[in-house]
């Protein structure tokens, strides 16, 4: 039995509908159609539906184990325990470097054409909300340093937070029509985009780049 296979028994033997779990878990109903259908093939919410249908996650997640959630699993006899479901979780979409210099002036969270792909979080954005894909190694800090933030990582970003020196964030300099990530610092006086790998040079910024939105949250796909 696939993953597929084993989310609609377990929502049908709770008496619910697609619209209606949807709704529990805070996504679109297309989502658990996906994820029934096999378009999707896993979510980082498995857990949270878990909970909702009162079935074990590690047998949602794998097939593994008891369905039963009370049924005791290989994990608890490992002495590892399921980490607290958080209440709500928050879709925000996944755009590319260049959609992400034209976001910031959209007054909507989902504007036109950024609706493809969206990643969960449990964290409830202050201003309207993005993930971006990092590409290229500026920002992979040298082995024991962290933070490290690898190629390939998704960095959600967070239009509505004060970028102060010392955050990670997400600019647009006069001349790129791309979004670039750095570290933002002020040094002597002057302000700087700095990647974390220091074969990188410093970026100094002086009014030629505006900053769309802070890093708060990364998450890498294995």
């Amino acid at each position: 039995m696939e993953f597929k296979d084993r989310l609609k028994k377990a929502r049908k033997l709770a008496g619910l509908n697609q619209a209606e779990l949807a709704q529990k878990i805070g996504v679109q109903q297309t989502s658990i159609s996906d994820l029934e259908r096999g378009k999707s093939k896993s979510t980082s919410f498995s857990t949270q539906i878990a909970h909702e249908l009162g079935v074990s996650a590690l047998w949602l997640a794998t097939g593994k184990g008891e369905m039963n959630a009370g049924a005791v699993s290989s994990a608890t006899d490992n002495n590892v325990s399921m980490a607290p479901t958080p209440l709500r979780y928050y879709r925000y979409p996944v755009i590319s470097s260049v959609q992400a210099g034209k976001f910031a002036e959209c007054v909507v969270p989902y504007p036109a054409g950024m609706e493809e792909q969206h990643e969960s979080t449990d964290y409830d954005a202050k201003g309207p909300a993005f993930w971006l894909e990092v590409s290229g190694d500026s920002m992979t800090a040298p082995a024991g340093v962290r933070p490290s933030i690898p190629e390939g990582t998704l960095v959600l970003v967070d239009t509505g937070i004060e970028a102060t020196p010392g955050k990670l964030v997400v600019a647009q300099l006069d001349e790129s029509n791309e979004a670039t990530f750095k570290k933002y610092i002020i040094e002597s006086g002057q302000k700087y985009l700095k990647p974390l790998n220091p074969a990188y040079p410093l970026i100094p910024i002086n009014g030629n780049c505006r900053i769309l939105g802070v890093a708060v949250e990364a998450k890498t796909k294995l």
